[in-house]
């Protein structure tokens, strides 16, 4: 049915049927036409409900990674070619990394696109032919890693000499952590161990691998870190193959040691790690082999100084011995004693000495310190105050002796002004009379004629007269 199905959508259409007689048309009424959507939708119904899932072969080409997370390509051989489409719940499953050139059998649903009227598969599974999804995936990692250059000898770091806190990432459940406990138990009793439990195997065993060594990295006064499992599967492995737990390894401020597996298992933790062990007990030899290398070196190095000033010791003596039998050296332990004896009284002198120019530097010491005493700045300041005090009260009396003066005479001269003042004469009776046209005082009756107009100032208030007469006398 299918090939017939396919030979349909193929071939032309077939000519028209000759005209029938209208009763027939009558008895068989024309079909309403279909909508393209309707079309598309039984052609898509049919495909579904005869294909179903089917094993598709062929090459990736036009591989496209959408930001919705849709992974779009081509699957093609020599003689033909077939859209394919697989969704982002699907792609996450993917153990490795789809690409063009690469060979895949696909598993999926032959399935309609409406908008363009293209069929296609819709996969929900993929396998790389002839090789392993997941030794592809750890093919396609390391050659990603090794080009940016995270496996680079140069960026690898040396292991501290001595290390004061060893941390461990790693299962509390599997033999890996007590091999490690065991060896550095015997090897370094005194080390400081810091041990971050976490998952080693299954789906999320690669994010608390990350944790755990972020928060084993951040942990004050480690030096190095041990990473690691004890052996298994590829599968079992491959929480250490991902790609984000590389990284971290890399950015991980103190040295790591990868100690994965068995000595014939890799990881792509191993490749990237400062140092790779082949197993987790050698991991921690490792550790602290630097350790016993110089404990043994710091015993070489003893035990040479040791016989080194032996044999000193023993020339330096012979010698002596020879030097005391020699004829010029007779007589010497007398001399000797009479040099002790010299340079005890040059020493009982010169402490002698000594004492008598301290005592008189220290009298000298006093009288400069009583002098300095009495000039002393406080004491001057004192003396001052009280001459500062005591020209102040003369000068405030001689203030107010001069202000009581002042007083007296401002008094004085006040009266007299009082007696001279215009006012005072003003106010016993007399009067001012000004020239109201010429704004003069007059003092006589000759200044003003009858009919001009004069004013008077008072003691209190003035008058506007007019000059009625004028008398000489």
């Amino acid at each position: 049915m299918t090939k017939d199905l396919f030979s349909f959508l193929d071939e032309p259409e077939p000519e028209p049927a000759p005209a029938r007689p209208s009763a027939v048309r009558e008895r068989h009424p024309v079909r309403r036409p279909l909508t393209v959507s309707e079309l598309s939708a039984e052609i898509r119904s049919l495909l579904e409900g005869e294909l179903g899932e089917r094993h598709v072969e062929g090459e990736i080409s036009n591989c496209r990674l959408w930001n919705t997370g849709h992974l779009y390509f081509t699957l093609k051989d020599d003689g033909a070619q077939i859209r394919a489409v697989m969704f982002r719940s699907s792609v996450r499953q993917l153990k490795f990394r789809p690409e063009d050139g690469l060979h895949v059998v696909a598993r999926g649903r032959v399935s309609v696109y409406p908008p363009k009227g293209e069929y296609q598969i819709v996969c929900d599974q993929m396998e790389p032919r002839g090789l392993g999804a997941l030794q592809l995936a750890f093919d396609q990692t390391k050659k990603r890693l090794q080009a940016e250059g995270l496996f680079d000898a140069a960026r690898k770091r040396p292991l501290p000499a001595l290390p004061r806190k060893i941390g461990v990432v790693t299962s509390l459940d599997g033999a890996a952590v007590r091999d490690i406990l065991k060896v550095l138990a015997r090897r370094y009793p005194n080390a400081h161990i810091v041990i971050r439990p976490s998952r080693v195997q299954g789906d999320d065993a690669a994010a608390d691998l990350r944790r755990g060594l972020d928060l084993i990295g951040r942990v004050p006064g480690v030096d190095v870190v041990i990473i690691g499992r004890g052996g298994g599967s590829i599968e079992d492995l491959w929480a250490f193959n991902d790609e984000e737990l590389a990284r971290a390894i890399a950015s991980c401020p103190v040295p790591v040691v990868s100690a994965v597996g068995h000595e014939v298992d890799f990881t792509i933790a191993d490749f990237v790690a400062d140092l790779r062990a082949p197993t987790p007990s050698a991991a921690a030899e490792m550790v602290v082999a630097h350790r016993e290398e110089l404990c043994g070196r710091i015993d070489r190095h003893s035990d040479r100084l040791v016989h080194l000033m032996a044999a000193s010791i023993e020339r330096r003596r012979a010698r002596v011995q020879r030097l005391s039998s020699a004829r010029g050296l007779a007589g010497l332990e007398t001399r000797l004693a009479m040099r002790a004896r010299h340079a005890a009284e040059l020493t009982h002198l010169l402490a002698r000495g000594g004492r008598t120019g301290l005592q008189r530097r220290e009298r000298t010491l006093a009288s400069l310190a009583q002098r300095l005493d009495a000039r002393a700045p406080h004491r001057r300041l004192q003396a001052l105050r009280g001459r500062l005090s005591s020209a102040t009260e003369r000068l405030g009396a001689a203030a107010e002796r001069a202000r009581h003066r002042g007083d007296v005479r401002l008094r004085s001269l006040a009266g007299r002004l009082e007696n001279l003042s215009p006012l005072g004469v003003l106010a016993r009776g007399y009067a001012l009379c000004w020239d109201d046209a010429h704004g003069r005082l007059v003092r006589d009756a000759s200044q003003v004629a009858s009919g001009d107009r004069v004013r008077v100032k008072l003691a209190r208030g003035q008058l506007s007269c007019d000059v009625v007469g004028v008398n000489d006398e």
